[in-house]
């Protein structure tokens, strides 16, 4: 199992660290040093006039992960007693569940506003410079809003490009860091900024692949923007293509300023096309793999004979894709985040509070999915895996 250690002993490590540095600073401790560092507590807490915190949301476009993360956030808060909510209806889009949302919570303490709901169109690049100014404007004159949810990198990007005006959450985003939305995984250089960062996720996800399937030739599908390149970790791959001695073969799938069927065909076009080219398949994150679009392109992987692996986590080997290193399940990145909500509301500038989160160390495997493309899967990672799919 040495290869099981030198892929995941890393992150344990990391993972130490950052428990023992929140130990120590309240989670503070990445904080500029012209701040202050202390702890502060996820208590509910009015503004200091006896009113509500006003939250308003962002987002870039309809896409699974967003509703999703959202769901989970609204489900933390309410597990630290900010809030109230009847069961979320399933099948929401953003909208829809922010509608729900505003309508339905009940709290002493926090305001979900119906209409500080903003989205770029559905991933229409024309659209963000005019949500951009709307948020500006609705700050700017009405002065109603504490904390905006900034959904995907695009929103990460804008409410950065705004200077951040009010405290910005990111969530579900690849690569705050690279995508240009953070200044370091430690700093998110505005006071009023924060975005959850995963170092060397990615890396270690494809090096763990790597090892159990020495292939020669990786597939990556990905919209060939400075978006999509971020969205499917594009550079974490090429670095370890370089220390392992592996070509990667590409393919672009435009996804955006387009409508959402044409992306899912493009996605999954992309993968029939390398999957009669390469030896092992990374699926990465784009908008168009939907839910049904993965167990489609995972018949099309077991067809071909090629092992996949997830970069999303294990709801995607469920659906057929060979492993993954499997995913936190949301209501613990949904607590993170809530956490993170508490903290500013008691006091805390976004940028005082720790961005690292490290995802357990769990592999996931598909045993229908490895029987049907001839994959005999050593046994150091049958013992190690957690989840196991039949």
């Amino acid at each position: 199992m040495k290869f099981l250690l030198r892929i995941l002993l890393p992150a344990a490590m990391l993972l130490a660290g950052s428990l023992a540095q929140a130990a120590a600073t309240g989670a503070a401790a990445t904080a500029p040093p012209a701040l202050e560092t202390r702890v502060f507590p996820t208590t509910p807490h009015a503004r200091p006039d006896g009113r509500k915190w006003r939250l308003g949301y962002y987002d870039g476009g309809n896409y699974s992960e967003y509703p999703r993360t959202l769901r989970a956030v609204v489900e933390g808060l309410q597990k630290l007693g900010w809030l109230t909510l009847p069961a979320i209806p399933a099948d929401l889009d953003s909208h829809q569940m922010w509608q729900f949302i505003a309508a339905n919570a009940k709290s002493s303490t926090l305001q979900f506003v119906d209409d500080a709901w903003w989205q770029a169109g559905n991933f229409d690049a024309a659209q963000r410079p005019v949500m951009r100014a709307a948020i500006e404007q609705r700050i700017k004159d009405k002065h109603d809003i504490d904390l905006i949810i900034a959904m995907g990198t695009w929103a990460g990007q804008d409410m950065a490009a705004l200077g951040a005006p009010v405290p910005t959450i990111v969530g579900s985003t690849s690569d705050p860091v690279g995508s240009g939305i953070i200044k370091s995984d430690q700093d998110s250089g505005m006071d009023n900024l924060f975005a959850r960062v995963q170092p060397d996720r990615y890396q270690r996800q494809v090096r763990l692949f790597h090892e159990i399937v020495p292939f020669k030739t990786l597939g990556l599908v990905y919209e060939d923007s400075p978006e999509g390149r971020t969205y499917a970790a594009v550079s974490a791959v090429e670095q370890v293509a370089k220390e392992d001695n592996f070509k990667i073969v590409s393919c672009n799938a435009p996804a955006t300023n387009i409508d959402a069927t044409q992306a899912t065909l493009n996605a999954v076009d992309c993968y029939r096309k390398l999957s009669t080219q390469v030896d092992a398949m990374y699926i990465t994150a784009q908008r168009g793999l939907t839910p049904d679009a993965v167990t489609q392109v995972a018949d099309i992987l077991r067809q071909a004979k090629v092992p996949s692996f997830a970069m999303l986590g294990s709801d995607q080997v469920r659906a057929g894709l060979l492993m993954s290193l499997a995913q936190a399940s949301y209501s613990y990145v949904g607590l993170f985040y809530a956490e993170t909500i508490a903290r500013i509301f008691n006091g805390a500038k976004p940028r005082q509070i720790s961005q690292i989160w490290v995802d357990p160390a769990k592999i996931a495997i598909n045993l229908a999915t490895a029987r049907a493309i001839g994959f005999d899967p050593p046994v150091d990672i049958l013992l190690a895996a957690d989840e196991v799919y039949q």
